[in-house]
């Protein structure tokens, strides 16, 4: 058993007086752990865990799944609710990250770390949190419609980003497995193909942002149909994934969602 409360999202419950900004944070709780996965950008989502009762001073590490501001920004807030040991990210989590010219990193650096004593570690492939939770990384490309825009560089040369530093959460579901994505840069169907060849499990769920706000409406098609084809059985979308997308699914997570994993 596993559950996500969502700290924030870009949308809430019409009346809600929970927060909601571009962006998106996960408090996940399975059996053994408890952890955030993404800080939002502003730290706002600390704020809706206090508004929600969550208390959030026993949990000792975070993921971020990838240094966009949008995703790892609210990290240093935290700081101010949990006492953080460890911070798990993907290789290369430091290469600035751009949109154009315009920065979009997540405003803090490695030294930051260091300062407040927190462990950086690194998910190259895989990496096992507990016996029904693992991080995930390292995606090959099989689906050739499964483009990054050209605006996303990283680095100092600002070279194009292939986000071959982004990680995904993997959760025990029944028989199978549920998969819990940030913004599926990689692609979501990259994403799902390589969980299940490596765990030769079925994938059960998706759950998170997909990354396909703006995209055409054939990709959305081929994304929904290849994502049957592939045994997924629920999707819940969020945050990026677009409303064009998220208008195809009666289930809609917001600012304030409980999602249970069983």
């Amino acid at each position: 058993m596993a559950a996500l409360t969502v700290l924030i999202e870009n949308t809430k419950p019409e009346g809600s007086r929970l927060i909601a900004e571009h962006g998106l944070s996960f408090l996940v709780e399975t059996e053994q752990t408890k952890f955030i996965f993404d800080c939002g950008h502003t730290g706002a989502a600390f704020d809706n865990a206090k508004a929600l009762g969550v208390d959030l001073s026993d949990i000792k590490f975070v993921v971020l799944s990838h240094s966009h501001y949008d995703h790892a920004g609210g990290f240093p807030k935290l700081l101010n609710f949990a006492p953080i040991e460890t911070l798990y990210t993907g290789e290369n989590f430091w290469e600035e990250k751009f949109s154009g010219e315009v920065y979009r990193g997540c405003g803090f650096d490695e030294n930051f770390l260091t300062r407040h004593g927190i462990k950086q570690a690194i998910c190259r492939d895989a990496i096992k949190l507990d016996e029904r939770a693992w991080l995930v990384g390292n995606f090959k490309r099989r689906y050739n419609f499964e483009t990054i825009p050209k605006k996303f560089l990283r680095g100092d040369k600002k070279i194009p980003d292939d986000f071959s530093d982004e990680i995904i959460l993997v959760l025990c579901e029944g028989d199978g497995l549920a998969i819990v994505t940030a913004c599926a840069h990689p692609g979501i169907l990259n994403i799902v193909a390589n969980v299940h060849e490596r765990f030769s499990l079925p994938i059960v769920s998706v759950i998170g942002g997909l990354h396909l706000t703006g995209a055409t409406q054939d990709r959305i098609n081929k994304t929904l149909d290849e994502l049957k084809v592939l045994g997924v059985k629920k999707i819940l979308p969020c945050h990026c994934s677009g409303e064009d997308l998220a208008n195809n699914f009666d289930d809609r997570i917001f600012t304030g969602s409980t999602i249970k994993i069983s």
